[in-house]
């Protein structure tokens, strides 16, 4: 990113890793944890398609040299930036069916919210881009695309939908911590294999769907009173389209981002949160793989999910209900 020092390149041990600017990713402890047990056949972690399960280990790629030279990230003005933004919210319209209508007191306590953790996360907002908000209120639980603009709070609503994160309750199932969380290239996501557990449920969604992987985090343990920690691999993931997904809304998870398969296709298919994939694209034969072939990169796509809770603002637990109704006025199209 603009305002950084690019990431350097290593090959170690049969992995690729980057070694990221310091300053602006989240910072975690260096603890012993389990890896997934490999599943030969498939290539990929027998616990791919449950939720939570760390990206598949993949081989380095062989050609591409060292060092190398990454594309930069696209700068638009704030003009060409909002009429970017306004193309994707009649986009998001038109895709995601469930989407949501943002009232003014809960986009104005986002923006506050998300601004303060980009700053005790020191991440460098240098460029207009898309921002993942997620609410993790359990009386809110929100998702809502913002375009971030740098130096300005006021920022534009591209769309919102339910979303469920982290829940109280249930042993093993740990609160989705605040924070800045980067899709880095780093890790290498992947894409649901539309398994089902032994409970017939469809842990990551349908085949297919998009697994984006923010790393080992820390968070609070759900089911103890102490609310002591522990790690988690938080993601954000589709979630079973027949059990689960008519649940969004509510907070259910065991501590992932769950959202609906149509914004999961969304983000997706204009790569809003893929800026850093997109240029390991160029050289890495790895991410090419995992980008949708049909995608159309916004000039905006940004890499981070910002958590916030806005549990504590009673202006936002008080919004009309009726306020918050779907916004879609197509025919037979319900939110």
């Amino acid at each position: 990113m603009q305002g950084v020092n690019c990431p350097t390149l290593f090959l170690l041990a049969g992995s690729l890793l980057l070694a990221p600017a310091t300053g602006w990713a989240t910072a975690q402890q260096d603890v012993p944890v389990a890896s997934p047990t490999p599943d030969k056949e498939k290539g990929q972690p027998a616990q791919a398609d449950q939720e939570g399960a760390p990206s598949p280990a993949l081989p380095p790629p062989v050609e591409a040299p060292l060092p190398i030279d990454l594309p930069p990230l696209p700068v638009l003005s704030e003009d060409e930036a909002r009429e970017e933004a306004t193309r994707l919210n009649h986009d998001f319209r038109h895709e995601v069916p469930v989407a949501l209508k943002v009232p003014t007191v809960r986009k104005e306590a986002w923006i506050a919210l998300a601004q303060k953790q980009l700053e005790l996360a020191s991440y460098p907002l240098d460029r207009p881009q898309v921002l993942v908000i997620v609410d993790r209120n359990p009386a809110v639980q929100r998702l809502c695309l913002m375009l971030a603009l740098p130096h300005s709070s006021d920022w534009q609503v591209i769309g919102s939908t339910k979303v469920s994160t982290g829940t109280t309750g249930r042993k093993f199932y740990y609160i989705t911590p605040t924070g800045v969380f980067v899709n880095t290239a780093d890790i290498l996501g992947y894409r649901a294999l539309g398994t089902k557990n032994a409970n017939g449920i469809m842990g990551n969604g349908i085949k297919g769907m998009r697994v984006w992987d923010f790393g080992w985090q820390w968070a609070e343990k759900g089911w103890l009173p102490s609310r002591e920690k522990g790690q988690i691999r938080l993601e954000m993931h589709a979630t079973d389209p027949v059990y689960l997904e008519s649940r969004l809304g509510h907070v259910a998870s065991e501590g992932c981002i769950r959202i609906p398969a149509s914004l999961n296709v969304f983000i997706d298919k204009h790569g809003l949160i893929d800026a850093e994939y997109e240029r390991m694209a160029t050289v890495d034969i790895r991410f090419r793989a995992l980008l949708r072939k049909d995608r159309v990169a916004s000039p905006l796509a940004g890499a981070a999910v910002v958590v916030v809770d806005t549990s504590d603002m009673p202006e936002v637990m008080n919004v009309n209900t009726a306020d918050a109704k779907a916004v879609t006025h197509r025919p037979g199209v319900k939110g």
